[in-house]
């Protein structure tokens, strides 16, 4: 019995049929250069675009951070102390780690939008929404165990010895009842928002 003849398919055209098929025009090799080389540039731009978001200047480039809070960081021991060592913004609220850091990136596009749509571009918006936005910044601190704290200071690194009674007393019961630093350091570089409750304190 013959076997039917077969129709043959009309190639395809379709973008990601252009894309499988092998370049007539160029070498494999100087299209996988021309790959790395752009791939380098992207990786660079990413790179750079990042750590110039993670730098002080950038975080009070906007009037709601320099005339607000900044402020009153720079009364602070994180900015100014007997030793010397200033803990900036991204110290204290992005992550080291990259991966960690791009979640962060990515959640701080919501400040981004409300800078744009002015949700807090005067003093009283500021402090009208400041405990909210504490609160949002005290949860993220807390399920890390205080991560960004922690790049600084550290249990194991403390001299209890030279530590005052009642601070003694108080990183003694944080360790037995594993508590994390933003759970007693609230305030501790912004001021206290008010409208706190129990439970936040």
């Amino acid at each position: 019995m013959a076997t039917p003849p077969t129709q043959e398919q009309p190639p395809r055209t379709g973008l990601w049929a252009r894309l499988r098929r092998p370049s007539a025009r160029y070498s494999l090799i100087g299209l996988l250069t021309t790959g790395m080389i752009l791939g380098v540039l992207f990786w660079g731009g990413f790179n750079t675009a990042m750590e110039a978001t993670n730098q002080m200047d950038f975080c009070i480039s906007c009037h709601e951070m320099r005339d607000n809070v900044y402020q009153e960081y720079k009364q602070t021991i994180h900015y100014s102390n007997r030793t010397g060592v200033r803990a900036t913004c991204p110290d204290c609220h992005v992550p080291k780690d990259w991966t960690h850091k791009i979640i962060r990136k990515v959640q701080a596009s919501k400040e981004v939008y409300g800078k744009i749509m002015g949700t807090i571009d005067t003093k009283e918006k500021f402090e009208a929404k400041r405990l909210e936005l504490a609160r949002h910044e005290w949860e993220r601190m807390k399920g890390s165990d205080s991560r960004e704290c922690r790049n600084c200071h550290s249990f194991d690194g403390m001299k209890a010895d030279a530590q005052k009674p009642r601070a003694q007393k108080s990183h003694e019961l944080a360790q037995k009842n594993n508590e994390t630093c933003i759970d007693c350091h609230k305030g501790i570089a912004h001021k206290k928002p008010e409208g706190m409750t129990d439970e936040d304190e």
